[in-house]
């Protein structure tokens, strides 16, 4: 499989066996073992989620938040197909309730099926709900408040069915539903210094909702770039520099471990992203709006 990431470069994957495909109501799905890295999902012909590095992507997406909220009750996922990101969040003992908003039905039940090796059972966890919905009408109409909100979405491709949950309206309507204290953050694209444009333009709009705003990059092999991700909050305390030992120990504490990537030093590192990225941020003025979404290649 050939993945254009620009106009000009491609990234190939091998592929061993077609596990599953199909052409849902909303995208086209493939579940491939992928050899080298394992079984992988595929969207729009997008590479999603490898098995043997999967966790480059899910563990900081889900647990800087998580630190930085102190120890969250109630945690909504926005998308998260495969149920890994739901699983990293019930690794919190604190977590009493974890619900995963997906609009394609056809392909949680794949995953469910075929990528067991990346959910690890979390679908059946009793703290766990799974509702089938546009997460930015769901996250409009639901009136609980949430402690920690997860934006797992696909890439904003222009025909794609989530652009509109990288704009300031919908980043304005999480904050409402954040309960006092609380974390927002988002996958925002590749951040490589070729192609960081949406990273840097989500970043900046985030920070116009947020009273802060923080960050960071991952280099998850299979996306041949460093994976964006950035986080809002109003918490005062929001860590530039936290301290490693401080947060090993709320990790002993409040999650059962078994993680691969993330501690108290990652966390440390991933605080301080690289100076191309932070110059980037400062210089830019675009935000995406609605009327004005990001549109992927």
């Amino acid at each position: 499989m050939t993945e254009y990431n620009t106009p000009h470069d491609a990234y190939c994957h091998g592929i061993v066996k077609v596990l599953h495909q199909q052409t849902t109501a909303y995208q086209q799905m493939m579940i491939v073992d992928g050899g080298t890295y394992g079984k992988a999902l595929i969207l729009d012909g997008k590479w999603q989620s490898s098995m043997v590095d999967e966790f480059l992507y899910h563990e900081p997406l889900v647990h800087p938040a998580c630190v930085l909220q102190g120890g969250p009750q109630r945690v909504l996922i926005l998308g998260g197909g495969e149920g890994a990101t739901l699983r990293e969040v019930l690794k919190w003992h604190t977590v009493r309730e974890a619900v995963m908003v997906d609009l394609d039905a056809e392909v949680v039940e794949a995953c469910r099926r075929l990528l067991p090796e990346m959910h690890q059972g979390a679908f059946d966890d009793p703290r766990a709900e799974v509702v089938f919905a546009d997460a930015f009408q769901f996250v409009g109409r639901d009136e609980r408040r949430w402690d920690v909100i997860i934006s797992d979405l696909t890439d904003p491709l222009e025909d794609g069915p989530s652009y509109k949950l990288f704009t300031k309206d919908y980043f304005e309507i999480c904050k409402q539903a954040l309960a006092p204290g609380g974390c927002f953050v988002l996958q925002a694209g590749v951040a490589g210094p070729a192609d960081l444009g949406i990273h840097v333009r989500l970043a900046r709009t985030v920070a116009t909702v947020f009273r802060h705003m923080l960050h960071f990059v991952s280099h998850v092999p299979t996306w041949a770039s460093p994976m964006g991700f950035v986080l809002g909050t109003d918490i005062e305390a929001a860590m530039a520099n936290p301290d490693p030992a401080a947060v090993d120990k709320l990790l002993s504490e409040k999650t059962t471990g078994g993680l691969k990537m993330f501690d108290g030093r990652t966390m440390l590192h991933l605080m301080h992203p690289p100076k191309y990225l932070r110059r980037a941020i400062e210089n830019e003025k675009k935000i995406y709006t609605l009327a004005d979404p990001p549109k992927d290649f």
